[in-house]
């Protein structure tokens, strides 16, 4: 890339976590959170809302529309079970943050893996521990399910994701970068 003239414009890191040592901590809810799983569409237009506007700077994640959650309901690793949503006990019908978890299967190589598939906090919530309680909150998922390890991306420049993440357990397993001329 130096030979090139390119630069490193963009990072995607892969972070990787076992889901039993270290042991994941509780998942406390505080009485100011309604913590519960999808219900269905009807959930999607908050869903939305606020994937829109907690990532609004990303090219592809901050534009999905109805028919991207439409056509990942449909996809076979989809479980509204693994679907999580964090309401404001005061105002239950805005939706603060979200985790939506995926499962890998296994392959002749690899055991089946979970993904931290995406978490999307209300930037108006930002600073109130959603991101930690609902990622949390998945893992256990995860481990209850069965799975040994987690996965995750996450843009190299995010530093808050990267600090929860980072004091959860995850480590650095791959990283990808984009390169382009200045």
């Amino acid at each position: 890339a130096h030979r090139l003239g390119l630069t490193g414009v963009r990072e995607l890191l892969q972070l990787r976590r076992p889901l039993d040592v270290p042991e994941l901590p509780a998942v406390a809810v505080p009485d100011s959170i309604v913590l519960r799983t999808y219900q269905g569409p009807s959930d999607d237009s908050e869903l939305l809302r606020v994937n829109a506007a907690a990532f609004e700077w990303h090219p592809e994640q901050g534009r999905w529309t109805d028919v991207d959650v439409a056509e990942r309901r449909a996809e076979s690793w989809f479980d509204p079970e693994g679907l999580f949503l964090a309401f404001d006990a005061a105002d239950p019908d805005v939706l603060l943050g979200f985790h939506w978890t995926k499962v890998h299967p296994a392959t002749d190589v690899e055991d089946a893996l979970g993904e931290v598939y995406v978490v999307g906090i209300d930037p108006s919530a930002q600073g109130r521990g959603l991101g930690r309680l609902l990622t949390l909150a998945g893992l256990h998922h995860l481990r209850d399910r069965g799975l040994h390890t987690v996965l995750l991306y996450v843009e190299g420049d995010n530093t808050a994701a990267l600090n929860t993440y980072g004091k959860l357990g995850f480590e650095r397993f791959h990283v990808d970068v984009a390169y382009a001329r200045p």
